[in-house]
């Protein structure tokens, strides 16, 4: 595998995947520090810990399964996002996993914060976040959204159509006020990841066309409104990449725009925002940059551009969000049966599925998973772990190891999924949304506590 594929292949739920199974590693207690949280570690009884804390007294006291949240991770990983790009801005991506406890952690880490819908924007203002620091995405906002964006005062909104320019533009002349927007472009580089998370290619649904010009009219419309101040360009080339090669051709073409811009219009614009889209490790095969070797990487490729084309080297934006939420949780299960399958694999059915996890049967993807809550020095067993859910497809991951002795009740843990699982999770089956448990130093508290059955039943009105 390159180092730009995604883990996701071609194919989406597929119970059974071509191909040999993968070779059993020689150790199924190896915590491997790139996809497990800082603060785990197993104990000399085998059992794992999280911040101090033992997964079974875990299990006990909030049930499974459950998102179980490094906060000194998610902490240090904000942190380290920006000190790399000191002069620049880091904006966590709320798509990827947001909560009031996790808006406050951004904001006090010095982060700023972009949203996609006015659920996420209620998230973060109802925890305080100045709304100066929030920047709006979306490629069909409601005008009750833009009202409502306008009204507290967002920072930026990123359009993303004719329409919305004209929208935007009515109603902030309405209110008698100016907001500062970006262009969001469509740059035409392929990202080398999942088509469905891909979103720089011409044939999707996000921004303007730099090929066929609208990018440019689109410039050309926002300079004619009092009502919107054009401040940058917005690029994003899609999701959980490894290099940094698509960003250098994106940043190519962004700043081409910014020199037609200036030569048109005779401004050069302030900023620009690369998007997010970094990669982690959700196996051990994964192998992500650092946030200080990405930064690196991206400044001087802005920077050389700018140069090269005699611009002024506008601010930059980033947008981080698996990178940040991603590594510092894993989802705690425990398991219910095990259906040993001759001469294919062994089932093993956890207590969540589908609905707390849907990316293996959206995107294909790869997770790993080992037993957490005892020792066992019993052989590899080629097992498939699949959740509680009516479809074969409910697969959270596909192949792994796990020891042949393990038996109902045993608890086992899948690292990084702490982005877009719980953000993505569902009542398919009218099962109950898992709770996220936050841990720090010795404590542990619910920060996002389980869904009920009274929850359920409250929308059903009959």
């Amino acid at each position: 595998m390159s180092r730009s594929a995604h883990p996701a292949g071609p194919r989406h739920a597929d119970v059974l995947p071509d191909g040999a199974p993968p070779i059993a590693p020689e150790d199924l207690t190896l915590l491997d520090p790139k996809i497990w949280p800082a603060g785990a570690e197993r104990g000399a009884d085998g059992v794992v810990t999280i911040a101090g804390l033992d997964v079974r007294e875990l299990a006990r006291e909030f049930g499974t399964p459950a998102y179980i949240l490094d906060e000194a991770d998610f902490r240090a990983r904000c942190r380290a996002w920006r000190e790399a790009f000191e002069g620049a801005d880091v904006f966590y991506a709320g798509k990827a996993f947001l909560c009031r406890a996790l808006v406050r952690w951004i904001a006090e880490e010095g982060l700023n914060l972009d949203v996609c819908t006015a659920g996420e924007l209620a998230v973060a203002l109802s925890a305080g976040m100045d709304p100066a620091r929030i920047a709006f995405h979306g490629n069909n906002k409601s005008g009750a959204e833009l009202e409502r964006a306008l009204e507290v005062g967002v920072g930026r909104i990123v359009v993303d159509s004719f329409e919305e320019i004209s929208r935007l533009a009515f109603l902030a002349d309405r209110r008698g006020v100016t907001q500062k927007v970006l262009v969001r472009i469509t740059v035409g580089v392929e990202a080398h990841t999942h088509e469905f998370i891909a979103t720089a290619h011409e044939d999707q649904k996000f921004g303007f066309s730099l090929a066929d010009g609208r990018a440019a009219e689109a410039v050309r419309r926002i300079r004619k409104l009092e009502s919107l101040e054009l401040v940058g360009l917005h690029s994003h080339i899609g999701s959980q990449i490894f290099d940094t090669a698509g960003f250098e051709v994106a940043a190519r073409r962004v700043v081409g725009l910014l020199v037609a811009v200036r030569d048109e219009h005779g401004v050069e614009l302030p900023e620009i925002d690369l998007g997010g889209g970094l990669g982690i490790a959700y196996t051990s095969a994964d192998d992500p940059q650092s946030p200080a070797v990405i930064a690196a990487s991206l400044l001087d490729i802005v920077r050389r551009e700018c140069a090269a084309a005699g611009l002024a080297a506008p601010r930059l934006s980033v947008e981080p969000g698996r990178a940040i939420a991603g590594p510092g949780t894993f989802t705690l299960y425990e398991v219910g049966t095990i259906k040993p399958l001759e001469g294919l694999r062994t089932y093993v059915s956890v207590d969540g599925g589908m609905s707390d996890n849907i990316r293996t049967s959206l995107y294909d993807a790869e997770y790993s998973v080992t037993l957490v809550s005892r020792a066992s020095d019993a052989a590899p067993m080629l097992s498939r772990v699949v959740g509680r859910h009516c479809e074969s497809g409910d697969i959270i991951v596909k192949d792994a190891y796990l020891p042949a002795d393990l038996a109902p009740g045993d608890l086992l843990a899948v690292p990084a999924t702490g982005a877009y699982c719980r953000s993505m999770a569902s009542n398919y089956n009218h099962v109950t949304r898992p709770p996220v448990i936050a841990v720090h130093d010795g404590t542990a508290r619910v920060i996002v506590r389980r869904e009920t059955e009274e929850d359920l039943l409250r929308l059903d009105i009959g």
